[in-house]
């Protein structure tokens, strides 16, 4: 499984910045899909996540009403649509293949991307 993110970069506050996840070596249409962000000393932790379908998503309340999650399993990629863009965004952003439990929430598993640093300054 190779995961590939690309995208992030230096943004101001307020700026956008589009993620995407190119994934191989998975039956991409048949994963959840997640991304995840982790910023100095801190947890990595959940932004976003999708169902297999691209029909059903889920948001850290950090992101929401900021961040749009979106697939495409034609082309076997995941995006992170990120405006309104705060200083404490700054992270490296990190695609997760992954499930989705009963419940709704969404699960990692043990496929990671190499990450994509997001820098966001005032």
């Amino acid at each position: 499984v190779q995961l590939v993110e690309s995208g992030g970069g230096l943004v101001q506050t307020g700026g956008s910045l589009r993620l995407s996840c190119a994934a191989s070596g998975i039956t991409f249409s048949s994963v959840a899909m997640g991304w995840y962000r982790q910023a100095p000393g801190k947890q990595r932790e959940l932004v976003a996540g999708i169902n297999s379908e691209g029909t059903s998503t889920s948001y850290a309340d950090s992101a929401k009403g900021r961040f749009t999650i979106s697939r495409d399993n034609h082309q076997n990629t995941m995006y992170l649509q990120m405006n309104n863009l705060k200083t404490e965004d700054t992270a490296v952003y990190f695609c997760n293949a992954g499930r989705v439990g009963i419940s709704g929430d969404y699960q990692p598993r043990n496929f990671w991307g190499q990450g994509t640093q997001v820098t966001v300054q005032s």
